[in-house]
């Protein structure tokens, strides 16, 4: 391995011996740190435990499949976690299923090495690897996952459009966001003819900002919105 190689923390669940001895030599080899499970629950207990940086995740495991492994990783994790799937199916059905489930990439059995380390390595460069569930921005907490937030430990009744106002300003968190970018976000395909955007910033403030001492949603005049930690 070169000293400007990337070095990644790799998890394979594969139920197949010779395969996962195989990958084994071939991550070694280029100078990853590789662990193994063979079988679901093992995997995912693993990844739980100490979050990889790519997960390499057979279909077909026993107890419980890849696939729900790969939904439970994404219910349970507090990060995001890529998912490399490493399948011997190859419909487009599969494929859908695998996605759906939460996988980040997929790559049909039998692979070429090459192909293997270069989408582990694209996986691991994502923006969003290792981005945390949760947010937290003062006394604020938002869990992406359940789409819920607290303030000051009291929970935020918030409808969808509201919780997804807030979770647009926490995630851009100090900047300002435009009026416009949080319609096109909001409403992507038909913006409503009123303005729309009034009713559902008051019914934010409403649970955000009028329990509590001090408002966090600030309208910031010919700019757009942002959230103020110190207001």
């Amino acid at each position: 391995m070169s000293d400007t190689a990337i070095s990644l923390h790799i998890l394979v669940i594969e139920d197949h011996h010779a395969l996962r001895q195989v990958l084994a030599s071939l991550l070694e080899t280029h100078g990853h740190r590789a662990d193994f499970a063979a079988d679901g629950r093992s995997g995912l207990h693993l990844a739980l435990s100490d979050p990889p940086d790519v997960v390499i995740l057979d279909i077909g495991l026993p107890d419980i499949d890849g696939l729900q492994v790969c939904a439970q990783l994404r219910a349970q994790a507090d990060r995001h976690i890529p998912i490399l799937m490493l399948t011997a199916r190859d419909t487009l059905e599969d494929k859908l299923r695998g996605f759906s489930a939460g996988a980040d990439d997929y790559l049909q059995k039998p692979f070429a090495n090459a192909e293997l380390l270069a989408r582990c390595l694209a996986l691991s460069q994502r923006g969003r690897v290792g981005a945390k569930h949760m947010l937290e921005i003062g006394t604020l907490h938002i869990d992406q996952n359940l789409q819920s937030a607290y303030r000051e430990g009291q929970f935020l009744a918030l409808q969808r459009k509201p919780f997804q106002i807030l979770l647009a300003l926490a995630q851009a968190y100090p900047r300002v966001v435009q009026r416009s970018s949080l319609i096109d976000l909001i409403w992507p395909d038909s913006v409503p003819d009123s303005d729309p955007l009034r009713s559902h910033l008051y019914l934010l403030r409403q649970s955000l900002d009028k329990p509590f001492g001090r408002p966090m949603l600030r309208t910031v005049h010919g700019l757009g919105f942002r959230l103020d930690e110190k207001a």
